[in-house]
């Protein structure tokens, strides 16, 4: 047996382990542009619509899971963020802000891996929670700073919502508390390796997103 797999935290593995997948969600072209100031509202506008897709798919199979075994205690309301995207969405796009919205291609692919986890694999699921949620977190806090200074949101008001965490006092030992809780995973070694790779995924599938909103938004030369 791999004397590393029962000594390294399950929190440390799969953060190393996904760090690659992670850094090129982190540097695409989309997002560099985005957080550089060379994209406009709309680009942004465009992103957040996106979002919705995938945590309406997170959220919609949280309370089915709630009393789950392995992805119950990560079922935590108050990282709930649907709501706080609509109020969002609501700003950005007007009281009408469901018409005529569509997820591109990839939001519809990654938002279908999420729901088919929920409801088949819940260990694959919590793959989908930590990326999302200990980034929003963490880099997400990046780009509420960018919006606010770039379009003039007022400070963690309406079109930034998503970003704030206003039932998270200290952020900092809320994670420290959800690694915690990786390190604690219902999942033997085999299971754990599986979580892994289906992190990659999510980070893979967060990329395909990030890809297609850059040919929708395309610098001009």
């Amino acid at each position: 047996m791999d004397a590393t797999a029962t000594v390294t935290p399950f929190s440390t593995l799969i953060r190393t382990a996904s760090h690659e997948q992670h850094t090129e969600a982190e540097t695409s072209t989309f997002m560099s542009d985005l957080l550089g100031g060379r994209l406009g509202v709309d680009a942004y506008t465009r992103y957040t619509e996106q979002l919705w897709f995938v945590y309406r798919a997170l959220e919609e199979a949280a309370e089915a899971l709630r009393n789950d075994p392995v992805a119950g205690p990560f079922i935590q309301s108050e990282l709930m963020r649907s709501t706080e995207l609509e109020r969002d969405l609501a700003h950005l796009r007007g009281e009408n802000w469901r018409e005529g919205l569509e997820p591109l291609p990839a939001t519809a692919a990654y938002a279908a891996r999420v729901a088919e986890c929920a409801r088949t694999w819940p260990a694959g699921y919590i793959a989908h929670h930590y990326t999302r949620y200990l980034g929003d977190l963490s880099g997400g806090q990046i780009i509420r700073d960018k919006a606010e200074k770039t379009w003039g949101f007022e400070r963690k008001g309406d079109g930034v919502r998503f970003y704030v965490f206003e039932q998270i006092t200290n952020p900092a030992a809320f994670k420290r508390g959800y690694r915690e809780l990786l390190d604690g995973v219902n999942a033997d070694d085999l299971e754990k390796q599986r979580i892994i790779e289906e992190c990659k995924r999510a980070f893979a599938l967060n990329t395909a997103v990030f890809r297609e909103l850059g040919e929708v938004f395309p610098l001009s030369a």
